[in-house]
């Protein structure tokens, strides 16, 4: 009897594998639009590559008539070991195509450095991601993924992309599979990319599926995959997919948990990948967890953020009150794992203000809402209920604290294998600066700062200097405060001509003043 059902079970999955294989060569060989494959460096990424790799070697040479791209997105913050992983297997799977005459390039893609999470984080102060404005996914990952299929649209005409999403994965993916699916046609539309088409093969694989063709089928190019089944058994993490299309993004939820996601991930409470790797062993990776952590506990300190937005915003956060014992209390909130603050609304504990009275209180006693700290102003709204200032990017000086301890981490950090393994890259030190000088730091503080801490100079462009000396922008500030003008709406506007200096015809230079006069926190 038993017997029996591992002889079912041996023929089911042979089945299932001649299907699949059989569907790939059908699709390959019915045009000529070609094929971008997603991997991600996971399980059901490793079987895609690994079915089309061998179905390829399946056809006669003369039918290999079209391109097909393996693609891996590279957030520039992957977990140090999974990103090595990846190159070492992209660097496989491209030298056994060449060697036997395979059409497939191997190809990793990147955010530009202004939209990676450092460009974001540290350049233009960016509140690290959460559940509620989880703003990484597109940036760091669809957004590069799409403009390598929209290069390649725009080259053929047509693109299909190649995805290792299973339905039984979650009742979420199967809806999302099935509300994109058309009865009898194996490709789906790609909800937002024109011209690009979505091919599922392994969509009817189980779990057990995936593990059984794995670990009973070797790597055509070399990998081992009993190593991949190791990274999966020592951790309750899964894997972190290849996002190419916004209206999965939610269902394939959050990477932080995930071996396969990005080491700096603060979308959630604990990150289970990092402490995974630390306690198999790879202790040299603590200070990439003790950075997480710190960037994650500090991201709703309100002495760290300022109380508008970029651009200019301001906007209130309600606070709840309670009575308790005959007084009335405000309820302040705390994210994450931090207990909420109970206080008595009192001058003692907080500085009320009324509404309308804002903008007197804040010039009165010199109240710079883009300065660190808190005043702890608790606001009375028109209506009655109470109310803080809105969070907005983190200050300068957070910016630079950020920077300071992510230097100190990469100085000191001893990788296995890599000496000269970065955090941060060059381009995005540069882009960094760039947004500093743009937003007022006139001391051009992001040079001494790296020197101060690694002990050399990057080949910095120094026509990005600012207009003014130390002196020269004390004089100016003092200007400003005896003249009652806002001294970072100056720097503001002084920047914005610096931009468009050299321009004959400098389109938007009134739209870009405009928006710098009309910030809501100059008109309280």
């Amino acid at each position: 009897m038993e017997t029996n059902i591992i002889s079912n079970m041996l023929n089911d999955e042979k089945t299932l594998l001649e299907e699949a294989k059989h569907e790939i060569k059908d699709a390959y060989l019915e045009d000529d639009r070609p094929w971008v494959v997603g991997y991600s460096g996971g399980k059901d990424s490793t079987v895609v590559c690994q079915l089309v790799f061998d179905s390829l070697k399946e056809l006669d040479t003369k039918d290999l008539h079209k391109k097909v791209y393996i693609i891996s997105s590279d957030t520039l913050v992957e977990t140090p070991l999974i990103i090595q992983s990846i190159n070492t297997t992209l660097h496989r799977i491209q030298t056994e195509a060449l060697e036997i005459g395979l059409p497939i390039e191997t190809h990793k893609v990147k955010p530009e450095p202004s939209e990676s999470f450092w460009g974001n984080i540290i350049g233009k102060g960016y509140p690290s991601p959460n559940q509620q404005m989880r703003w990484c996914t597109d940036r760091m990952k669809i957004d590069p993924a799409n403009k390598f299929v929209k290069d390649k649209v725009s080259k053929f005409g047509e693109v299909i992309m190649l995805l290792g999403v299973r339905e039984d994965e979650s009742a979420t993916r199967a809806n999302v599979i099935k509300s994109h699916s058309v009865e009898g046609k194996r490709m789906m539309k790609h909800s937002t990319l024109p011209n690009a088409y979505v091919f599922a093969p392994i969509k009817k694989f189980s779990l057990d599926d995936v593990w059984e063709y794995l670990l009973n089928h070797n790597s055509p190019w070399g990998d081992d995959n009993t190593e991949l089944y190791k990274l999966y058994q020592d951790s309750s993490s899964g894997e972190c997919p290849l996002v190419v299309d916004k209206t999965v993004k939610e269902s394939a939820g959050s990477c932080g948990n995930s071996r396969f996601g990005c080491w700096t991930c603060t979308v959630v409470n604990e990150d289970k990948a990092l402490n995974g790797f630390i306690e198999n062993g790879e202790e040299w990776m603590r200070p990439l967890l003790e950075f997480r952590n710190w960037l994650a506990e500090i991201r709703d300190d309100r002495t760290r953020r300022m109380k508008y937005r970029m651009n200019g915003q301001i906007y209130f956060l309600e606070v709840q009150t309670e009575e308790f014992n005959g007084t009335l209390h405000a309820v302040i909130p705390k994210k994450g794992s931090r207990a909420k603050s109970v206080l008595p609304i009192s001058e003692e504990n907080f500085n009320i203000v009324e509404e309308n009275n804002l903008s007197t209180y804040l010039k009165k006693n010199n109240v710079d809402l883009s300065a660190p700290g808190d005043d702890n102003i608790l606001i009375i709204k028109n209506d009655g209920k109470y109310a803080q200032l809105g969070l907005g990017p983190f200050t300068m000086e957070t910016r630079q604290e950020i920077l300071r301890y992510l230097l100190e981490t990469q100085r000191d950090l001893n990788h296995p294998t890599d000496p000269n393994f970065d955090l941060i890259q060059e381009e995005e030190l540069r882009v960094i600066r760039k947004y500093w000088l743009e937003k007022g730091d006139w001391e051009d503080s992001l040079p001494t700062l790296y020197n101060e801490v690694m002990g050399a100079d990057l080949d910095w462009d120094y026509n990005d200097q600012p207009l003014f000396d130390g002196d020269q922008i004390t004089d100016l500030e003092i200007l400003c405060e005896q003249n009652d003008i806002d001294f970072k709406l100056v720097k503001k506007l002084v920047s914005i001509e610096k931009d468009y200096s050299g321009y004959k015809v400098k389109r938007g230079i009134y739209d870009e003043i405009e928006k710098a006069l009309t910030q809501d926190y100059l008109h309280l």
